[in-house]
């Protein structure tokens, strides 16, 4: 538990006050991530007030809360030390909130697979359940293309996850782990509503564990009674992304060009001749070209030049004249 210690005048008693009522988590009624720290909670014994009365789009959008969480995202836990934003970092907070306690394992390498999955739940299987559902419900664009990479690298987690659950009852030992919670509260997205039966029917050891977490006291006690998805939720009509016109027929384009050259105005024959190019004009005549032709023969100075190798000039000049 959380305590602080109050000091009385010297001689009288030390009183210690438990501050774990001060943690009060700020979020919606049904937000899964806030799950996250309520389920941690009745696990550690650690009372976390959820907020009464708050709203989604007018609660995180007061000057308070933005306070808390500059970006106004939700869930923001209020702690006698300061706020704490983002999920995962608020579950483990209450879940320090209790010493030694078991749900970080009891040996550094138990600690460490704890933290392995809880990165794993979030980065591999609700990212990629996100990217599935939110452009479904009009939150995001629309790609198909993306919705099929969301899913593949979703069955490729979910592949991983059943592998291990083969031969694990829980993700980390032999006892619920904040791994677990974490895991839980990310899958119930995906189960309540987009992965229907014959979807998750692939992962056998992945339904048997996500429906025994599900069912434990302290998890019904947040969750309430889970379903799955019948149906995987249709498109938003307003968010598909527009079709791509089909291409004309052949024949159209040259029917269009002809169109097109038949409106052209028939140019004046004043301006077709300004348009034609110009004759052209003959070269004048070379000076050099009125001179006699000369005697010289250049193979024959080649010839000379290449075999003397003394006094060129003298027999060059004789052999020239």
């Amino acid at each position: 538990m959380y305590f602080i210690e109050f000091l009385a005048l010297p001689g009288l008693r030390v009183f210690n006050f438990d501050l774990s009522h001060w943690v009060v988590l700020h979020a919606g009624n049904t937000n899964k991530n806030a799950f996250k720290a309520l389920i941690a909670a009745e696990y550690s014994g650690v009372k976390v007030e959820l907020v009464k009365n708050f709203e989604m789009g007018v609660s995180n959008k007061s000057p308070e809360f933005l306070k808390m969480n500059p970006i106004g995202k939700v869930p923001v836990l209020e702690t006698p030390d300061g706020p704490v934003f983002e999920s995962n970092a608020i579950a483990r907070y209450v879940t320090r909130l209790k010493a030694d306690n078991p749900l970080y394992g009891s040996t550094l390498i138990e600690y460490a697979h704890i933290e392995q999955w809880i990165d794993f739940g979030s980065l591999e299987i609700d990212a990629n359940i996100l990217r599935w559902f939110i452009p479904r419900i009009g939150f995001a664009v629309y790609l198909p293309p993306a919705e099929e990479a969301a899913i593949s690298a979703l069955k490729r987690a979910l592949g991983a996850l059943n592998t291990h659950l083969a031969s694990n009852t829980y993700l980390v030992g032999h006892s619920v782990t904040l791994a677990d919670i974490i895991m839980t509260c990310n899958l119930v997205m995906g189960f309540s509503r987009v992965m229907t039966k014959s979807f998750t029917s692939e992962f056998p050891h992945v339904e048997r564990y996500f429906w025994t977490m599900v069912n434990q006291p302290n998890f019904r006690k947040i969750l309430g009674e889970v379903k799955q998805a019948e149906s995987v939720p249709p498109v938003q009509s307003a968010k598909k992304p527009s079709q791509p016109k089909e291409p004309k027929h052949k024949d159209e384009p040259k029917k269009e060009a002809k169109k097109e050259a038949k409106k052209e105005p028939v140019k004046p024959k004043v301006a077709e001749a300004a348009e034609e190019e110009e004759a052209p004009k003959p070269k004048p005549k070379n000076p050099l070209d009125l001179l006699p032709p000369s005697k010289m023969v250049l193979d024959d100075w080649k010839r000379l030049y290449s075999n003397t190798k003394t006094n060129f000039r003298e027999v060059a000049i004789k052999g020239c004249g």
